[in-house]
């Protein structure tokens, strides 16, 4: 027989904070809204709980609905729950963030989202509910945890210069680092694997590919490795 609860209980949605990066900037992935409340303004994609799922499955499978991502880095970031924080009912959310290479991923909009796109993270258009304090967080976060963990890998391609990847740390930083410095640093750590590969087509000296040697990051790791930029 089920228990009837005496008291009233939050509904329990996710939120999805996904970014990416073209070489020039962060990128955020949005969605615009297809029915109210807000309808016609863009949101961070998201949804209902539902009651055989766990949060990080369902935030996979609303970004997979709602602008057709799938199979990436996913975190779970933050649990908003101000109690007018949605105006249709007492809704809590977990928020999650995730990482992408723009180049895996064509977005579609689909189910209840009009159209599907990305925009500056650091400047996107006005968001609806709270999400423009979950993005905050979520910046705050990733800026953070590029400095000790390898996530920002994940945005970039899968062969890289080390401009490419000094660039993508200026951006999620926030301020310019010394090449030399950087260069120092990251070839200590023991974990890019030189291609044999150059870049072709471009005016200044051609730049050498690496890529991410995630197999020995994970060893490293294991022996305690610490990983900080």
């Amino acid at each position: 027989m089920p228990y009837t609860y005496e008291y009233p209980r939050p509904a329990l949605t996710v939120d999805c904070v996904v970014f990416g990066f073209d070489d020039e900037a962060l990128k955020l992935l949005l969605i615009q809204r297809g029915i109210d409340p807000y309808k016609g303004s863009w949101a961070l994609p998201g949804g209902f709980v539902r009651m055989d799922e766990t949060t990080e499955t369902a935030a996979m499978r609303e970004l997979e609905e709602e602008a057709g991502v799938s199979d990436i880095y996913l975190e779970q970031l933050y649990t908003f729950s101000e109690p007018n924080r949605d105006p249709r009912d007492r809704i809590v959310s977990v928020a999650h963030y995730a990482l992408v290479k723009l180049s895996d991923h064509r977005v579609t909009a689909a189910t209840d989202a009009e159209d599907v796109g990305w925009f500056p993270a650091d400047d996107p258009p006005p968001l609806a509910f709270d999400h423009a304090k979950i993005l905050s967080i979520a910046r705050d976060r990733l800026r953070a945890k590029v400095r000790y963990q390898p996530v920002g890998f994940e945005l970039l391609p899968t062969k890289f210069t080390l401009r490419q990847l000094q660039h993508l740390y200026e951006v999620v930083l926030g301020r310019e680092l010394d090449k030399r410095n950087f260069r120092k640093k990251v070839h200590s750590l023991g974990i890019l694997k030189a291609l044999d590969e150059y870049e072709t087509g471009v005016s200044h000296r051609a730049a050498q590919f690496f890529k991410f040697d995630r197999a020995k990051y994970r060893q490293l790791e294991k022996k305690g490795f610490n990983f900080e930029i």
